[in-house]
């Protein structure tokens, strides 16, 4: 081996030019100007070198890691957000919820809050449909909305959406439909009352890049059975999160990670003809009843 071989073999040599690398990287960002930039901008920097130090990144490895990205870009739409996906594939959207979430007494925990989402949903009044016609078997779902005191919370904004038995949001059909999804506001005692779909398991859109990389790390798409809500009130936090149907075989392996087990609910079957609140027809193939009870946290402006 000749000498300028072993020089550059040098494990030490190598270690002190990537450092140094990334100290210039580092220090690049000095000027910024927001502070709060400022720390995220070389925070990610930091993380980034190291994993590629840890890992010994190829250049054909961050080559194909940059096309999947452009991909992942150009699966982007006003329809669908593919880096939305990825995040949440990755555990990084539920990490985030649960960084912004803080465990407060008996607040109830958040979740993902998902791409399916639409403002100005219908309004309905307790005990209404929120199904608009979409297919499913009928659910009556109830509860209470409270403080962590356990004192009511009157008129609290309920917003709901789900998918139907085909594993679909109405927003993913082709019609503009309306269905699944609509918003109730709780009475003076804070009770909340509706008929959707009892949830059924469906997998996340998997026909793009993320889907492509679940299959190579073989994971399934599958999300577990779940109810979105999102509930507001005035000097409490926003809540954005999820019922789960207990007995639900993919709970353990939700592909977005949002399962808690303070979420899991139970769905009763109840009997055919079996009578129906609400003033609903008697339901000729059964039904099912859940109860959901919310807590909600005081917002951090009203912490004093």
């Amino acid at each position: 081996m000749t000498e300028s071989n072993q020089e550059y073999s040098d494990g030490h040599e190598q270690q002190r030019r990537e450092s140094q690398l990334t100290q210039t990287a580092l220090s690049s960002f000095n000027n910024a100007q927001n502070s709060r930039l400022k720390l995220l901008m070389t925070r990610l920097t930091r993380h980034l070198h190291e994993f590629v130090r840890e890992v010994r990144l190829t250049e054909k490895e961050w080559r194909v890691a940059i096309e999947f990205l452009t991909e992942v870009g150009h699966a982007t739409d006003s329809d669908r957000q593919e880096f939305i996906l990825l995040s949440d594939v990755l555990g990084v959207s539920m990490q985030t919820v649960m960084v912004n979430n803080e465990a407060h007494s008996s607040a109830t925990e958040a979740t993902v809050f998902g791409p399916f989402y639409v403002e100005n949903s219908p309004l309905v009044e307790l005990g209404g449909d929120i199904s608009g016609g979409a297919p499913g078997r009928p659910c009556w779902i109830e509860g209470r909305i409270t403080s962590t005191d356990g004192s009511p919370v009157p008129g609290a904004r309920i917003e709901v959406w789900e998918a139907d038995e085909n594993g679909l949001y109405d927003v993913q059909y082709p019609d503009r439909r309306v269905a699944g999804r609509a918003h109730l506001l709780a009475d003076d005692e804070g009770r909340y009352s509706f008929w959707g779909l009892t949830p059924t398991p469906y997998p996340i859109p998997c026909d793009g890049p993320v889907g492509q990389l679940l299959e190579a790390t073989r994971r399934s798409p599958m999300r577990a059975s779940h109810l979105h809500f999102m509930v507001t009130a005035p000097g409490k936090r926003t809540l954005a999160t999820h019922i789960f149907v207990q007995g639900d075989k993919y709970l353990e392996t939700d592909s977005v990670f949002g399962v808690r087990k303070s979420l899991i609910v139970d769905f009763i079957e109840m009997p055919n003809n079996s009578i129906p609140p609400g003033g609903r027809e008697t339901i000729a193939s059964g039904w099912t009843s859940a109860r959901f009870d919310i807590v909600l946290s005081t917002s951090a402006s009203q912490v004093t």
